[in-house]
C-alpha cells in the first residue's frame, strides 16, 4: 500500500508490472488494488470494521500492524486486529499510549481486521506468491478452537465464488465459508450443503474471508 487515497469507492483491480527491489518483492506479476477502507456510516457500516486481505509480497517494510496503519495513516485508522485460533478472540494493535497493544507479524495468507476512524480509499500494491502454502486449521485443542481460519483471498485466484473457493480447498475438508456483512457487524455464510447452503457470493479482491474447517489442509490456490 502507499499514502496516496483516491476519490471514490468504487473497487478496481489492474494487473500492473512491477520492478523488482522498489515497491515489492514481486515473485509474479503484481497488481494496484484502490481499495475502501469503510469507518463507520450509517446505513454503510456498523463499526468501521473491514476484513483486509494483503498481498503474500508486501512493499518492502509493510511487515507489520504499525507499518500498515501507519501507511494508512495512523489518525485513520483506531485499530488493526488479528484473529487468534487458538481462542476465536483478537489481538489489537492500536497504536495509541493508552492501550497500544502489541505490535504483530503481517503473515501471507492471514487476513485482518482493520477498524477506521475515517474512511479512506487506500492503493494496495504486492504480488502474490502462486508457490504459497497456508495451514487452513481445523478444530484442534490448543491450535484452533473452532476451525476458522481468517483468509486472505489471492488476488489471482482462479476461485472467484464461495463454491469455487470450497471445491479449490476440497469440498468435503470446508464446513463453510463466510463474508462480512459491514451494515451489520454479521457474516454471510455459504455451507454448499443442501439442508441450509446459504446463498453462494462473489469473492473481492482486497477482501478477507472466514473459512472453517472440517479437516486441516496446507492449500495452495489455484492461480492465473
Amino acid at each position: 500500500m502507499t499514502k496516496r487515497t483516491f476519490v471514490g469507492g468504487a473497487i478496481t483491480a489492474l494487473a500492473v508490472a512491477l520492478t523488482v527491489g522498489t515497491l515489492v518483492d514481486a515473485s509474479n506479476m503484481g497488481f494496484k488494488l484502490n481499495y475502501t477502507l469503510q469507518a463507520t456510516l450509517a446505513g454503510v457500516s456498523k463499526s468501521g470494521r473491514n476484513y483486509l486481505a494483503l498481498p503474500d509480497n508486501r512493499q518492502t517494510g509493510m511487515n507489520t500492524s504499525k507499518s500498515l496503519m501507519d501507511d494508512i495513516g495512523f489518525a485513520n485508522v483506531a485499530d488493526i486486529s488479528k484473529f487468534l485460533k487458538a481462542s476465536d478472540t483478537f489481538q489489537s494493535y492500536t497504536g495509541r499510549k493508552s492501550s497500544p497493544g502489541a505490535d504483530f507479524g503481517l503473515l501471507g495468507g492471514e487476513s485482518v481486521v482493520v477498524r477506521m476512524n475515517t474512511t479512506v480509499n487506500a492503493i494496495v500494491v504486492g504480488s502474490d506468491d502462486p508457490a504459497g502454502l497456508y495451514t487452513l486449521q481445523a478444530t484442534s485443542a490448543g491450535v484452533s478452537k473452532s476451525g476458522r481460519n481468517h483468509f486472505a483471498y489471492n488476488y489471482h485466484q482462479t476461485a472467484g465464488d464461495s463454491k469455487q473457493l470450497m471445491d479449490d480447498i476440497g469440498f468435503a475438508n470446508v464446513a463453510d465459508v463466510s463474508k462480512f456483512l459491514k451494515i451489520t457487524d454479521t457474516f454471510q455464510s455459504y455451507t454448499g450443503r443442501k439442508s441450509s447452503p446459504g446463498a453462494n457470493f462473489t469473492l473481492t479482491p482486497g477482501e478477507g474471508y472466514v473459512v472453517r474447517m472440517n479437516t486441516t489442509v496446507n492449500y495452495t490456490p489455484s492461480h492465473y
